[in-house]
């Protein structure tokens, strides 16, 4: 039997009865939120059911509004606040922290590419009704085709990675005209006949995150819908600017976040199991009466902590980078957006390889027992090991590599 995933002890029935006023208060949310999760995430991520609930206490909480606009009923917060909070919630279980994640991306990408009456239509009623974003939009599969039906436009295809999937209210889409170069990028309500998702999603971890495969099959959607077109006497245009390549760093600082959420979670699972069950070992000549006396436990916790703190401090100058950039979007340079790229990139393996060695070395300091499957220590080293697989990290040492040893910034691509 699973916890209840409504609300906490303390609060309304049927959810929170009020709504944080500060980023503080948002990060303390979401540490509840954490601790409910975290609850039962092992033998939810071994059930392999669909996060209906999951995606409701998101709701409910306010967490899925939290960067809408105050006048429609949302938090108003910035980036670092969202990104806080993907990390706090990700300690407690590094799929919905995925799901959150990626929903706070999508929610932002009519921001990055659309018009400035597509923002604020898509963020009032995102906002009011309290819209849970997924995506189909995998770079790595063949494009979507899109047929130019005149006032239409309709969408077919596949993609093998689709997060969200049936736990979403809406779906970005993403394709190119047939015929042509032109991108699209499209919200549709993810509850069509067009839409049907494989459910084939079966992985080592990151379980719970609706990311199987789609299929696209006839989603028509108004040109007026086309993100950031605009009807000229030529036809629909799409123009270009800076703040709109926005997407893959943003997307990337996501992951860095949620990496470093998922390895606090596993310090922290690993440290209550040392403090109360890890027991001291006999066979030397240094005794002591309990584990936590033990000095190889203590250099161990004091090594990864620091580690830790140390990711996430860079993480927090990625950040800050990306508020720079959110305050002047309409005049962001290609070198503001390179710098702040590689900079993330820094972040991003520098969260892997500290989140692997947290995950691998709780081990360490837990002992044997520790192994068991009901303790399921082992759910955070599955999550980071598998969604540190999206891209090869090798790349990202490279692109800091080639900023650090010749000044190249990376050109804006589907992974940088």
């Amino acid at each position: 039997m699973t916890a209840d995933l409504t609300a906490p002890a303390g609060t309304a029935a049927g959810g929170w009865t009020d709504r944080p006023t500060t980023p503080e208060g948002w990060l303390d949310r979401a540490r509840q939120v954490a601790t409910t999760l975290a609850a039962d995430a092992v033998e939810r991520d071994r059930a392999l059911a669909v996060p209906t609930a999951e995606v409701r206490l998101l709701k409910e909480s306010g967490l899925v509004t939290l960067l809408g606009p105050v006048a429609h009923g949302g938090a108003g917060q910035d980036w670092t606040t969202a990104l806080r909070v993907i990390r706090a919630v990700s300690a407690g279980d590094g799929s919905i922290g995925q799901l959150l994640g990626y929903h706070y991306l999508w929610f932002w990408a009519v921001r990055l590419v659309g018009t400035p009456e597509q923002i604020a239509a898509v963020e009032e009623q995102a906002t009011r009704e309290e819209w849970f974003f997924g995506g189909a939009v995998n770079p790595r599969d063949a494009d979507l085709v899109i047929a130019d039906e005149g006032d239409e436009l309709v969408f077919r295809g596949e993609k093998s990675f689709s997060t969200g999937g049936r736990v979403s209210d809406v779906t970005v889409l993403e394709g190119v005209i047939e015929g042509t170069e032109k991108h699209v990028f499209a919200i549709v309500p993810t509850d069509q006949p067009a839409i049907r998702f494989k459910g084939d999603w079966d992985t080592l971890g990151q379980r719970l995150t609706e990311s199987g495969g789609v299929v696209v099959d006839g989603v028509r959607v108004p040109w007026e819908a086309a993100a950031g077109y605009v009807r000229t006497d030529a036809g629909w245009e799409f123009r270009p600017r800076v703040y709109n390549t926005l997407n893959v760093p943003l997307i990337q600082l996501i992951f860095v976040n949620l990496y470093l959420g998922i390895a606090e979670g596993a310090l922290a699972t690993a440290a209550t199991y040392t403090r109360d069950k890890t027991r001291p070992w006999p066979y030397t000549p240094d005794l002591k009466e309990s584990a936590t006396e033990e000095f190889y436990i203590l250099e161990t916790y004091g090594d990864l902590r620091s580690k830790l703190w140390a990711a996430e401090a860079l993480a927090e100058r990625a950040a800050t980078l990306i508020e720079a950039i959110n305050a002047h979007a309409d005049t962001v340079t290609e070198q503001e957006r390179g710098e702040a790229e590689v900079v993330i990139a820094a972040a991003k393996q520098v969260a892997i390889d500290v989140g692997l060695e947290v995950a691998t070395r709780v081990y360490d300091v837990t002992g044997a027992r520790a192994t068991a499957t009901s303790v399921g220590l082992d759910i955070h080293w599955r999550n980071l090991r598998t969604h540190s697989l999206h891209d090869p990290v090798a790349h990202k040492r490279a692109e800091v590599g080639r900023y650090a040893l010749l000044g190249e910034l990376p050109a804006p691509s589907w992974y940088t």
